[in-house]
């Protein structure tokens, strides 16, 4: 009898939940459509709190291609398949890749699904050691392919994506597979339209993996499909082509958020040189320290935009950061702590690093001047003055900022130290025809107050062919064929030969001084005050208002500017002019602004230098086309985990066209 009473008591006990239940749900069914729909939008999500991926999922939008432009409208659900901006924009009018290709190129309307692991290599060439290049530069590819596939993503974006070389991961452990990501595969890797990608890159001709200006960069590119099967041809005559072959591969592939594959295009076909041998990014690393991991996402961003040369400014009046074999008294009293230094093996980490980016470290000791304290030692160890005005005062009358002090020119201690310093540099970045000594800013009055009765032009002059012969003597008796120095009053004077000069002209593009160095035969890397240099525009450090190179170069300036064409140069002086460079200098800029002040800037110098479009627009006005491609490749970097600057509002990008 008890027993029947307490069932009958459990029954009405769970009739009465069920109750409660249905009429929750009755109640908040409004709450709960709103839930689907918010959920129906899939987007990716992850275990760390901080952000998601840096480029979100869309799928409230869907891309329809008109008039070679995307056009974007509504999707849902119940309607034809949604195409995705980035495969929309890949399809729709003009090769999508930065910086555009100089020759011919022709791209297939149809396109195919695949995944990173169906990627495969065949290397073509007698040279062995290319080979190992390859195959190394071809892994790294493969590991960019993995992160924008978003397979090795670590939620937090401000962890670094690049760390040492190929022993190591690029990421972190703590990433998701691609199921925990999307929630749509559990685990099983989803198959696209193609089981395997065949990259067969060929070297014709050169085994020099050596960097010089007379290296070949051309490449052609073909790919053709075959059933379920792609065939993708990489041919150039060096490896420095190939490489740069593989970064445009990289610009061919993208990922698709709707199946969450990579795409590429069916056939396709890319023959492409650059216009300008010099194509450099030139970081200061003395106002402030930069770790290797922020100097290899930089040559990363480099690589991608076919740039060639990293120009290091290793070391300056503000700090000393290199711990030299031979005279570690320059860390120890130039640095600004020990743990902001650079030894050895980081020298040669990011100059390994960097060749497989077809990248080439040129490290800068800038002397005579913008020497401080890291020279501050030499009577200590009966070596003399080895520099003079270290931290005099008023500043202003030595130096051009502080802390004063430049080197003496009449010590031969100081130029058997900048021997060694040269020596060890070429041991850890190799080989090279070009080699930068600075000589910039020297000021006179700091070194009249020594030799006021000598000709104080001449002693600059003196010095710096002696520090050529000091080079010469470091890089086992062959000097560089170019030898570059920075533009000042002094470059002028002709006691520099300029069959073995080349002078980075930094002055003001319309400067006499840009026309008096090629009439006096010198070789020429413009990098120009007024629209490559990207630290200009953040006002003074030392007072309110703007500073002496305000205003802000934007990426149009950087773009725009065609030193070449305003100058009228005829065919001679053309070849006199190697490139350009775009400068970083960092009294205002750390690690934590570094990549949203080049990038991507810095890409519109690449394309310049690359492409070196015609430009038939009016001054201040860049066509369409060109917001359209380097808004995407600011993408492709956000990819990386590099922080580009936005180039204008969401909405812009997402309807090409439309605000430009």
């Amino acid at each position: 009898m008890s027993l029947a009473v307490s069932l009958r008591r459990a029954m009405l006990v769970l009739l009465t939940g069920a109750i409660f239940i249905l009429t929750v749900l009755y109640w908040n069914q409004g709450v709960t459509k709103a839930q689907a729909y918010n959920e129906a939008l899939e987007r990716p999500h992850s275990h760390h709190d901080a952000s998601g991926f840096p480029i979100p999922v869309e799928k409230s939008w869907t891309y329809k291609c008109e008039n070679d432009r995307c056009i974007r409208v509504g999707h849902h659900r119940k309607s034809a398949k949604r195409v995705s901006f980035i495969s929309c924009s890949m399809t729709c009018g003009d090769i999508n890749i930065w910086p555009h290709p100089t020759q011919k190129f022709l791209l297939s309307s149809h396109t195919h699904s695949f995944s990173v692991e169906d990627v495969q290599l065949h290397i073509e060439t007698s040279h062995r050691e290319v080979r190992k290049q390859l195959q190394l530069a071809f892994d790294w590819f493969l590991k960019d392919l993995r992160q924008i596939q978003r397979l090795d993503y670590v939620g937090s974006s401000s962890e670094s994506t690049v760390s040492e070389s190929s022993s190591k991961s690029r990421h972190h452990a703590d990433v998701e597979p691609a199921a925990t990501l999307f929630g749509a595969t559990f685990g099983v890797r989803k198959a696209g339209d193609l089981n395997r990608i065949q990259v067969k890159i060929t070297v014709l001709k050169s085994g020099d993996l050596n960097f010089s200006l007379e290296n070949d960069e051309t490449y052609q590119l073909s790919s053709l499909t075959e059933g379920h099967r792609l065939q993708v041809e990489i041919t150039a005559n060096s490896y420095f082509g190939a490489r740069h072959g593989l970064s445009t591969l990289q610009q061919l592939i993208w990922f698709d958020d709707e199946d969450h594959l990579l795409h590429t295009y069916a056939n396709s076909k890319v023959k492409d040189a650059p216009k300008f041998r010099y194509r450099g990014l030139m970081l200061d690393t003395s106002r402030h320290f930069f770790s290797v991991e922020s100097i290899k996402r930089t040559i990363v961003g480099m690589g991608l935009a076919k740039m060639n040369r990293f120009h290091w400014h290793l070391t300056d009046a503000q700090s000393f950061p290199y711990i030299s074999r031979y005279y570690p008294e320059l860390a120890e009293h130039g640095a600004y702590s020990e743990s902001e230094t650079y030894t050895e093996q980081d020298v040669r980490e990011v100059a390994e690093f960097a060749k497989i980016y077809g990248v080439q470290v040129i490290p800068e000791i800038d002397a005579p001047a913008h020497a401080g304290n890291g020279w501050d030692w030499g009577p200590k160890r009966g070596m003399g003055e080895l520099a003079m005005c270290i931290n005099q005062q008023p500043w202003s009358f030595y130096c051009g900022e502080p802390p004063c002090g430049q080197l003496n020119p009449k010590n031969n201690h100081t130029y058997l130290i900048l021997q060694r310093l040269y020596e060890e540099l070429l041991q850890h970045t190799g080989p090279t025809d070009l080699f930068h000594l600075g000589g910039d800013e020297v000021n006179l009055d700091c070194w009249a107050q020594y030799f006021n009765d000598t000709d104080l032009r001449g002693l600059w002059c003196d010095f710096m062919l002696q520090a050529m012969a000091r080079l010469k003597l470091a890089n086992n008796g062959v000097a560089p064929k170019h030898v570059a120095v920075w533009s000042s009053a002094l470059t002028n004077t002709k006691c520099l030969p300029n069959s073995q000069f080349t002078v980075q002209v930094w002055g003001g593009s319309t400067w006499q001084e840009n026309y008096d160095l090629l009439d006096n035969g010198y070789n020429v890397i413009f990098s120009h005050v007024d629209a490559w240099y990207l630290d200009c525009g953040f006002g003074s450090w030392r007072a309110t208002g703007d500073a002496a190179c305000a205003p802000y170069r934007t990426w149009q300036n950087v773009y725009k500017h065609r030193p070449w064409e305003r100058m009228r140069l005829d065919k001679k002086r053309r070849k006199q002019v190697l490139g350009g460079e775009v400068c970083m200098w960092t009294e205002q800029v750390d690690e934590n602004q570094l990549d949203n002040r080049l990038w991507p800037r810095t890409a519109a110098l690449a394309e310049r230098l690359w492409t070196d479009p015609s430009d038939d627009h009016d001054m201040d006005i860049v066509p369409p086309d060109v917001f359209r491609r380097i808004s995407l490749f600011r993408n492709r970097l956000v990819e990386l985990g590099i922080r580009a600057e936005a180039l204008f509002p969401k909405y812009c990008a997402q309807n090409p066209g439309e605000c430009i």
